[in-house]
Formats: C-alpha cells, structure tokens, sequence
C-alpha cells in the first residue's frame, strides 16, 4: 500500500504538467476597436427625463386632465383620458408655460389652468 501512494501522486502531476500546453500566443486586449477614435470623440449622451410627479387635475366644466411632470422640468405629458394617447408639452424655460399643439398648461402644483384645443383656458385644481 505504501508503494501505490507515491506512484499515484507521480502519475498524477504529469497529467496536471501536461495540461495547456499551447504553443499558440495568447491574444491580450482584442482587436483594435474601428470606432474608438469616433466614439472618444462623440457627445455626450443625454437621458430622458424620468416622471417626476402626477397629477390628476379636475377642471371647471367637470372634465378630468391628467398631468406627469417629468425631472427636467421643463417637459409634461398631458392625457385628456385615463388611459388614453398622451401629448407631450415642452416649457421653454423652467417656469414657463408648457406648450404644444394647442394645448397649455400654466401654473404650478395643485392649481393651474389648462387649455386643451376645443375648449378655452380653465382652471383645475388636484
């Protein structure tokens, strides 16, 4: 039993000695990338602004206008249905009046006055 020990150990570091022996050189850091010269270069990606609050606005004639207000704060989404398409309005400073397509919103927090196309400027409120 004593011989069988370091035999087996033997047999088995020249089975570990031969393993990745590879006469090939090993490749470190890739190909040159085509583009890192353009990409070094390009400008700097902005993100979209997350919603930063929404609010759900009830109007003098008893309609419902749905409001989110996105971080950058000068970007609104404006939904004259729960569910429905929104309309996206941009400010032109922060503090402005958000604008598009013949809707407005103007004001701040829980009441402003909202003008959507075929209705005139109206107040709502939270």
């Amino acid at each position: 039993m004593k011989f069988y020990l370091p035999l087996i150990a033997v047999a088995s570091l020249s089975l570990l000695a031969a393993c990745n022996k590879n006469d090939e050189p090993e490749v470190v850091g890739g190909p040159a990338d085509p583009m890192a010269a353009e990409l070094a270069n390009a400008a700097p990606v902005e993100l979209p602004p997350s919603v930063k609050a929404n609010k759900q606005y009830r109007c003098k004639d008893n309609s419902l206008i749905f409001v989110d207000y996105m971080s950058d704060d000068k970007t609104a989404q404006l939904r004259t249905e729960k569910g429905g398409t929104a309309t996206t309005l941009k400010a032109a400073e922060v503090g402005q009046p958000f604008t598009a397509e013949g809707f407005e919103v103007s004001g701040a927090g829980d009441d402003v006055t909202i003008t959507v196309p075929g209705k005139g400027a109206q107040a709502c409120h939270v």
